[in-house]
């Protein structure tokens, strides 16, 4: 003979089932409560400083590149100028980036072979050397940032011009063309 089961839990089967539904309802908040406090935490930390943007480009004049035999306009940029000690020293340092319409020309003390190179300096420039009659000796294209490797003149430079990497090349700028500026009062 067959029993039958009693379709209807019993009382200690209903006391079971309710003692896990509150287990489970426990671990579900202990585990939200969990989320919610590292919520919480993460809201609270201080915000990590961002990477400072180094200095800001200061135009103090204007800068043309010329075609050395036409003597056609090849490109003009706004400038900023080093033509005392600190300032040449410092260059582009910390600089993190600089428009394709700007440039840094230093003024050199005299006439004289000039090395550069590009300690702190986080962006590849074009270093443009030129000679006294504003004539381009030589360029160093695309130096890389960053490096302690000499970038020297071929002769004598008066003059430097430092602008973003590529830009020579993107412009047609190269050795024999010429520059012309002016420098804001």
């Amino acid at each position: 003979m067959a029993t039958r089961q009693n379709p209807q839990p019993n009382r200690a089967q209903r006391r079971q089932a309710a003692r896990q539904g509150r287990r489970r309802l426990a671990w579900l908040m202990a585990a939200l409560a969990v989320v919610v406090l590292a919520g919480l935490i993460l809201i609270a930390m201080p915000k990590a400083p961002k990477a400072p943007a180094g200095p800001t480009f200061t135009k103090q004049g204007e800068l043309q590149f010329l075609d050395g035999n036409s003597g056609a306009l090849l490109k003009a940029i706004d400038i900023e100028v080093k033509q005392d000690d600190y300032g040449r020293q410092q260059g582009m340092m910390w600089r993190r980036s600089m428009e394709d319409n700007q440039g840094m020309l230093f003024i050199m003390e005299r006439a004289e072979p000039q090395s550069f190179w590009m300690l702190n300096t986080f962006i590849s420039l074009d270093i443009i050397f030129v000679d006294e009659s504003f004539q381009i000796l030589n360029i160093r294209e695309k130096v890389p940032p960053e490096t302690l490797d000499p970038q020297p003149s071929t002769g004598n430079a008066l003059y430097v011009v430092e602008v973003a990497g590529g830009f020579c090349q993107k412009y047609g700028v190269k050795a024999g063309d010429k520059i012309s500026f002016e420098l804001s009062r």
